[in-house]
């Protein structure tokens, strides 16, 4: 029996409803471990099949299956719970909130999810923060902060429920080639230390050469994967 894989698409196609396709034909399997680089020119369909894949959209035809779970059976307060408690985002802006510390902006999802007591929630927003070299910068706010430190606090928000899956949508398209270097080394380190599954969409070629895995897109059809 094929062991089942953390993340599958199945005939995945979105349509709008005034006829404009986004992604057609998806197959689409990911397992635990794996660093995928969702790739292809503008317009190929990259951001819309993330947000299929990360159970922000639903599909209009096909089926996304999560560790198992047939995800078109989920109410929207079924999805938004599973999205919650199993999944990561990362985005190209990192929509910290600026009122709050870097400390403050990772224990929002903890604090939604409700599953840790507050102790061990700071113990757990704090940890992260620390291993993503930012330990320093935990009561600053995000206007002290580089962009580069923003969005590691971004990355350690999305890590704060300990998801199974991360995904990010050019989450290195404002910073410099340093700091998107940086980015996505620590996402191929969460790979393969912390056995999560990594879903990226990049346009850079350069950095999609870091991940272990590239589906690349035209016209929302998938045309390689290697």
């Amino acid at each position: 029996m094929a062991c089942m894989p953390l993340l599958a698409a199945e005939g995945v196609g979105r349509t709008l409803p005034e006829g404009v396709t986004l992604v057609t034909d998806i197959d689409l399997r990911v397992e635990r471990g794996e660093f995928v680089a969702i790739t292809g020119p503008s317009g190929s369909g990259k951001s819309s099949l993330l947000y299929l894949l990360g159970l922000l959209d639903r599909p209009s035809r096909g089926r996304i299956l999560l560790e198992g779970r047939d995800t078109a059976t989920l109410s929207a307060p079924e999805l938004a719970a599973l999205r919650l408690a199993r999944l990561g985002f990362v985005f190209q802006f990192h929509f910290l909130l600026p009122e709050f510390t870097a400390l403050e902006n990772v224990l929002i999802p903890i604090r939604r999810l409700g599953t840790r007591k507050p102790g061990a929630a700071q113990a757990r927003a704090r940890s992260l923060l620390a291993a993503l070299g930012l330990e320093a910068a935990a009561d600053k706010l995000p206007e002290q902060l580089s962009g580069g430190m923003r969005q590691r606090v971004a990355v350690a928000r999305a890590l704060a429920n300990d998801p199974v899956l991360l995904l990010a949508d050019e989450p290195t398209g404002n910073l410099d080639t340093r700091n998107a270097a940086a980015v996505f080394d620590i996402f191929a380190r969460l790979a393969r230390e912390e056995d999560r599954a990594i879903l990226v969409v990049t346009h850079d070629a350069e950095l999609a050469q870091r991940a272990t895995r590239r589906v690349h897109l035209v016209d929302g059809r998938i045309v390689s994967d290697e």
